[in-house]
């Protein structure tokens, strides 16, 4: 038995895929309001929210976490005054590293079945993972903006990068270790 509320296939979507979904996104796009700019950047914040959208991908599956990531992204852009999908690459990039979390338990299945602190190891993995290959798609920048691949890495991708990772290692194994006494009482 698999240790995340996982659906009966990866890449299946019923009800609890939909509403997890939801609640992902929803609650991924209202706290990205509490964010802290990052000197020295174009639009690059520190978001601690962040850390719901691999948790969601690692606890969920990717569907979930390549929805809870990309709509989440745009609804916070929305909220923040940015638009809706006015950097609908940066909420496609977000969406990718919930999908690439969601799929540790292909690649981490004997960390998930083992104690709870290698669940909460293997969902810092994962969403380490996502973060780094997930927000390659900020490259986009360059074609739509112009901009040259040393401004891309300097101004966007590494500092995107280093401030989604501290939220992530931090935080996904604090969710991890919130979540399974809650997803056992459930009966999950």
């Amino acid at each position: 038995m698999s240790s995340m509320s996982m659906p009966r296939s990866l890449w299946g979507v019923d009800s609890r895929v939909i509403v997890y979904a939801a609640i992902g996104a929803a609650l991924y796009g209202i706290l990205l309001t509490f964010q802290v700019p990052v000197p020295g950047t174009k639009d690059v914040s520190a978001r601690p929210a962040f850390a719901l959208v691999p948790f969601f991908g690692y606890a969920f599956g990717p569907v979930v976490g390549f929805f809870t990531g990309f709509v989440g992204n745009a609804v916070g852009d929305q909220i923040s005054g940015w638009g809706l999908l006015t950097s609908w690459n940066w909420s496609i990039a977000n969406g990718l590293v919930g999908l690439i979390a969601g799929l540790a338990p292909m690649y981490l299945a004997s960390m998930i079945g083992g104690s709870l602190m290698n669940r909460a190891i293997a969902g810092a993995i994962a969403g380490t993972v996502g973060v780094v290959v997930g927000f390659l798609f900020v490259f986009t920048d360059m074609a739509l903006s112009g901009y040259d691949m040393n401004t891309v890495i300097s101004t966007e991708y590494i500092p995107v990068v280093i401030g989604n990772l501290v939220s992530t290692i931090i935080l996904v194994p604090v969710l991890v270790y919130a979540w399974e006494p809650v997803k056992e009482r459930m009966g999950r």
